[in-house]
């Protein structure tokens, strides 16, 4: 059968194209995506090219189909897989497989290094290797973005589970964040900074007493508090604070008060910035962790760090890239749950809007960008859908489902959007 998707082959050479996949062998499976979240890991793939660590060498005479962060639903399941699997199931895929025989190697993955696999698709080939790595997961709950963002969301599952602390006098390493610690997360109201505040205010095993966000957009400092208000915070036992550090004469020591002159427990790093890094380092408590987590496109980007403190006052630098198969099962266990990530979503567009919006993702404003493959939609802003209902009914009625879920994407507006604007015939 066909699929159209869109693909590499090459530094900032995408292209959208219709193509016969092959018949599934016995231990692959044939699915259909149904929506794809844009990500700035793809971006960076884009731009590298072949540099890329996780993009084959070979990719201008073999494309590679690129989205890692997807949701859809099974078409066709080889015999191999029969038991575990069934068609009509909506599935996730954990990416991070850690698989040596992959075309690049132990660092292969959807959406970088697959001819028939990623999430700018259509309909792809699920091949062996991801189903024996465990990484081809269900998703019982409803809709599909929420699927498509538990990708995502176990990147910040996986940074929390990442940090970690000692006790003076032992050298035992005691992973997580701490319980009824103070957090900081710092330039954190972008989408993954939101992933994060709403992972930790939903977290029930254990969360900070105190948690502050901070960055120097006010208008997105304060969508961010009405998406996660420091009233529902409270009732979860966190005292949460939003701060805008441009309008303090002195950040760090404004900061260091917060948490009463003692410093934080667990610092996360939302951007690649050399002076946010530095502020993250200075108000770190004893035995405090930063977790740098977001990735640098520059391979010689590096901050200053006191490292005094890292042998006199035990403080700890960790980075994590991604989440691994029992983050993502967690993610889409809270997603099954009723947890909704829709305040990370601030664009929907269809599969021809892709390769403009990836090559450009750094500099559109906003939150995650979502597609909807089987749709042709130029990527669109949900704050615009009012202004374009006026001569558009479908969008009309977005803007007003989207108006009674405090301007949020929801089930109910995917399943409109579904209905009626599919352009992609079904198999």
């Amino acid at each position: 059968m066909k699929t159209t998707a869109v693909r590499l082959y090459g530094k900032k050479d995408l292209r959208l194209e219709t193509f016969e996949l092959p018949a599934i062998k016995d231990d692959e499976i044939l699915a259909k995506i149904v929506c794809d979240s844009l990500c700035m890991s793809s971006y960076k793939a884009a731009i590298q090219g072949a540099d890329h660590k996780r993009v084959p060498d070979d990719v201008d005479k073999n494309p590679i189909i690129i989205g890692h962060e997807f949701a859809g639903e099974l078409i066709e399941v080889g015999s191999k897989w029969a038991h575990k699997f069934k068609a009509g199931e909506k599935f996730s895929i954990q990416p991070a497989m850690n698989y040596e025989g992959g075309p690049v190697g132990i660092l292969s993955a959807p959406g970088y290094s697959y001819a028939y696999i990623g999430g700018d698709a259509t309909y792809v080939i699920i091949p062996n290797e991801v189903m024996e790595q465990n990484c081809l997961l269900s998703y019982k709950g409803a809709g599909f973005y929420p699927a498509s963002l538990s990708e995502p969301l176990s990147c910040v599952i996986g940074a929390m589970h990442a940090n970690y602390h000692t006790t003076p006098g032992s050298y035992v390493h005691k992973m997580e964040i701490v319980d009824k610690g103070k957090m900081a997360i710092l330039a954190g109201v972008g989408p993954m900074g939101l992933a994060a505040i709403n992972y930790v205010l939903h977290r029930e095993d254990r969360k900070p007493s105190l948690l502050v966000v901070t960055d120097i957009d006010q208008a997105r400092l304060d969508r961010a508090a009405r998406l996660y208000t420091p009233e529902f915070a409270a009732s979860r036992g966190i005292k949460l604070v939003y701060v805008n550090t441009a309008a303090l004469p002195d950040p760090v020591a404004g900061l260091k008060e917060l948490s009463s002159g003692e410093g934080y427990d667990d610092v996360f790093v939302f951007a690649p910035v050399r002076s946010v890094i530095e502020q993250a380092d200075a108000i770190l408590a004893f035995d405090g962790c930063l977790n740098f987590f977001a990735g640098p496109s520059d391979p010689k980007f590096s901050a200053m760090m006191n490292f005094y403190n890292v042998h006199y006052a035990y403080t700890h630098v960790v980075g994590t890239s991604g989440g691994n198969t029992d983050d993502m099962i967690e993610a889409l266990e809270l997603m099954g749950r009723g947890m909704d990530p829709a305040g990370l979503i601030t664009h929907i567009g269809g599969l021809n809007a892709v390769i403009e919006a990836t090559l450009n993702l750094p500099s559109i404003p906003g939150g995650k960008k979502l597609i909807y493959n089987h749709i042709d939609l130029p990527l669109t802003p949900i704050s615009d859908f009012a202004r374009l209902g006026e001569s558009n009914p479908v969008f009309r009625k977005l803007a007003e489902i989207c108006e009674k879920n405090r301007g949020l994407w929801s089930i109910e507006a995917e399943n409109y959007l579904l209905e009626n604007c599919a352009s992609h015939p079904k198999k």
